[in-house]
């Protein structure tokens, strides 16, 4: 039998800068530290908000991500608006981070949902999206999903 009550409880990244990846998340997703550990060849930090875990990094990676590899396509957070899309687009502006697409674009034509595309400092390909107010920008990927070929 099948659990009932299935949440995604956290997601794990391996990075290659540990304190890199960190302050990048801490900055633009405003994650809270809740653990770390530094004793070398096992460096982690888990974030999270109002002490919930959400997010573990490990450093583990000796490369940037491989989108042709199987495992992670994208991670994407979903926000409460349209606006607070866009001031985290302003965050990541000043972080020089590359967006897949220009500004605001929907999920796909005619969707009302939409948001940001872009990379972590590994590659990493993240999202940040709000339920509706993108509807007025073409999607880039037309009718396919556009979180999903970035």
């Amino acid at each position: 039998m099948a659990p009932t009550a299935l949440t995604t409880g956290h997601v794990g990244l391996n990075v290659t800068d540990l304190g890199r990846s960190r302050d990048f998340y801490v900055r633009v997703f405003g994650f809270e530290v809740l653990g770390e550990g530094d004793e070398k060849g096992r460096e982690f930090a888990f974030l999270g908000r109002e002490g919930r875990l959400l997010l573990t990094l490990w450093r583990q990676a000796d490369g940037p991500f491989d989108r042709a590899s199987s495992g992670l396509h994208h991670l994407s957070f979903q926000v409460e608006d349209i606006e607070e899309v866009r001031a985290a687009e302003g965050v990541l502006l000043d972080l020089a981070v590359e967006f897949a697409y220009d500004g605001v674009v929907p999920h796909g034509e005619g969707a009302a949902s939409g948001g940001i595309f872009f990379h972590d400092p590994d590659g990493i390909r993240l999202e940040i999206y709000a339920p509706s107010g993108a509807g007025t920008a073409p999607a880039p990927a037309g009718a396919a999903p556009t979180c999903g070929f970035f």
